[in-house]
């Protein structure tokens, strides 16, 4: 897929990927990394309002649905084993490192 160009003040082709990690960048910034936690809050807020708390049940079902469809179900025990290895690796490691 080709991205499309913006132009620059000075005729500098730029992609739109450039440009919004531009703008992205120019924000944080500015505002800080807090901002986007803020902005987020915000939003999630907003949409509990709007659909109601169960509505993040919802989506997440269908993610999940989603998921499963694509990668099938034995995909969520292989993360599931890959997560739980790292775990008993990061208790390892803790306590050769508390003793």
């Amino acid at each position: 897929m080709q991205e499309e160009t913006a132009q620059e003040g000075t005729g500098a082709a730029m992609t739109v990927r450039e440009a919004g990690k531009k703008g992205g960048d120019a924000v944080r910034k500015k505002y800080g990394p807090s901002f986007y936690e803020e902005i987020g809050r915000k939003g999630g807020e907003r949409t509990k309002e709007l659909h109601g708390a169960g509505f993040y049940g919802s989506i997440g079902q269908k993610g999940g649905n989603a998921v499963k469809d694509k990668y099938g179900t034995g995909f969520y025990e292989q993360i599931g084993h890959k997560g739980g290895q790292k775990v008993k690796r990061l208790i390892e490691e803790a306590k050769k490192a508390a003793s």
